[in-house]
């Protein structure tokens, strides 16, 4: 019979396979977790594997110290990016980074996201802040807070020429607003490539299409699609 740990464990498994299908694998790195209900940390994937491999095995309990209490593997160093996001922000009940590319290479040009397309109004406004701490890996608990700082409120982070961290109530609106975020970097460097004089939705039509085009409902319906497609 299935616990809800069990779901935890196959939610984050398929939300690692989406975001590969998704184009956004990158090798053996990123990965995605999803809030211990219990309070003992987070559901994370375990090291050493692609995206697209992942399973529920291979998905692990890690402690806020970096401890792995259930589930077998070697623990992600950068553990403190989902644990120290979830200290920080009650709401959040999944995490995903991930090193998509077209989102790179956005946050490194130093723009800001624009409402190009329906995608970005998604997170615009108020926007996508940029972590500049460092480019490196976030390896320590300071560097996680300082991630979860810069983050706020917001469902997303660049970590400038290094990734994103996108954040959900659970780990499948984490792994759509990660999808997202990257189709609204795509859209956005496509625009600049076509030359002109882009234009982008002002705040207040952003908001209406956001509750137009990607109201709750909607986004559970985007993440069925997105798991039907593996």
């Amino acid at each position: 019979m299935s616990t809800p740990t069990d779901q935890l464990r196959d939610d984050v498994a398929t939300s690692c396979r989406v975001l590969a299908a998704a184009g956004q694998d990158d090798l053996i790195w990123g990965h995605s977790s999803a809030r211990d209900p219990q309070g003992r940390g987070v559901w994370l994937k375990t090291a050493e594997w692609g995206l697209g491999e992942v399973t529920a095995d291979r998905v692990h309990l890690v402690s806020p110290d970096g401890e792995v209490l259930e589930g077998d593997g070697t623990r992600h160093s950068e553990y403190p990016i989902h644990t120290e996001v979830m200290a920080a922000r009650p709401d959040v009940g999944g995490v995903v980074h991930t090193h998509p590319p077209h989102a790179v290479a956005l946050a490194a040009t130093g723009q800001e996201l624009r409402p190009v397309s329906h995608a970005a109004n998604l997170f615009v406004p108020p926007g996508v802040p940029r972590f500049t701490d460092t480019a490196d890996l976030v390896l320590t608990r300071e560097l996680g807070r300082s991630v979860a700082l810069v983050l706020g409120q917001a469902r997303a982070v660049f970590l400038v020429n290094h990734g994103i961290v996108a954040v959900g109530p659970d780990v499948r609106m984490a792994t759509v607003a990660a999808v997202v975020l990257e189709q609204a970097c795509r859209q956005q460097i496509l625009t600049q490539t076509a030359g002109g004089w882009p234009t982008w939705s002002p705040p207040a039509e952003s908001l209406a299409k956001r509750e137009h085009v990607y109201n709750d409902r909607a986004l559970g319906a985007v993440w069925d699609f997105l798991v039907r497609g593996l």
